[in-house]
Parts: C-alpha cells; structure tokens; sequence
C-alpha cells in the first residue's frame, strides 16, 4: 500500500515537473536562461 502512494506521489511530481517545463518553453525563457548561462561563463573566463 505504501509503495503505491509512494508511485503516484513521484509520478505526479514528475508530471508537474514536466508542465512547468513546457511552459517555461512556450514562453521562450529557455532562450533567456541560455544567453545568461552563456554571459555569466564568459565573464569567469574573462573573455566578456
């Protein structure tokens, strides 16, 4: 019994995890979060 509460319980965590995932696509913040991994790894290097 426990093992199945347990099942549903991170199948629908990852269910989630996975909505909020798409909408953070949709919204096109995945191109954001891209150009300021990509500025903050030029500034350690010290090229930016």
């Amino acid at each position: 019994m426990k093992n199945n509460k347990s099942r549903i319980i991170t199948v629908s965590m990852l269910l989630i995890g996975v909505l909020f995932l798409s909408a953070g696509i949709l919204r096109g913040e995945n191109i954001i979060i891209f150009e300021k991994a990509i500025n903050i790894c030029l500034e350690c290097i010290g090229i930016g």
